[in-house]
């Protein structure tokens, strides 16, 4: 401990002698000065974060004439085209046109939402769609619950990362419970899929 703060004592010193020899050399007449001056530059590319659906996307193909005990499916495909990997993923469905196909939690539309490692396969006509996974069995991304909410989307899901897509069925049914009361009930569903992406960072 002595010895730093001695050795710190004479740097001080040693730096004002020299300060002093300076001033003195200056005060004796002209002297000559030499400059120097260099540029740089940064080059700053800003992230692009972009989720988008698929080109072949049912979700806005209608349906009708559903009765208690039908189910709906359609497919969506999750793209990140941008190049920043996402830090999560939050799906937000909401009623623009409401009834009690949404209010109800319990008889009204239920909601289920699983992932196929490839396309999946689609069969029949519009609007009755059905999907098969040929890539073994699907794995559920939401399990069912009703069909209005705001629903964190599993870290497992490919799309979190720059450049990856999922492929989704999404299944809405009309419980077997539902009664007359639900009859010539009309609905619209909003499908919302918010990224978020990391906390800024020092570059």
């Amino acid at each position: 401990m002595g010895l730093n703060l001695k050795s710190t004592s004479s740097k001080v010193l040693a730096s004002a002698a020299l300060l002093a020899a300076a001033a003195g050399v200056a005060g004796m007449g002209t002297y000559g000065g030499f400059t120097a001056s260099t540029s740089a530059s940064a080059a700053v590319n800003s992230a692009t974060v972009n989720l988008v659906g698929g080109t072949n996307d049912r979700l806005n193909v209608a349906a009708s004439g559903t009765i208690p005990g039908d189910s709906i499916q359609r497919a969506v495909t999750l793209v990140n085209n941008g190049d920043q990997n996402l830090t999560g993923l939050t799906l937000t469905t909401s009623a623009p046109t409401s009834s009690v196909l949404d209010t109800d939690a319990t008889n009204g539309l239920q909601l289920q939402i699983e992932s196929c490692p490839v396309a999946w396969t689609e069969a029949g006509t519009s609007p009755s769609f059905t999907y098969t996974c040929s890539s073994g069995a699907p794995t559920t991304v939401l399990s069912s619950r009703r069909v209005v909410g705001v629903y964190a989307l599993p870290n497992s899901l490919k799309s979190l990362t720059a450049g990856s897509t999922d492929f989704l069925r999404v299944t809405m049914s009309v419980p077997a419970s539902a009664d007359n009361t639900f009859q010539g009930k009309n609905s619209s569903i909003k499908f919302s899929f918010d990224a978020a992406i990391r906390a800024a960072t020092s570059k």
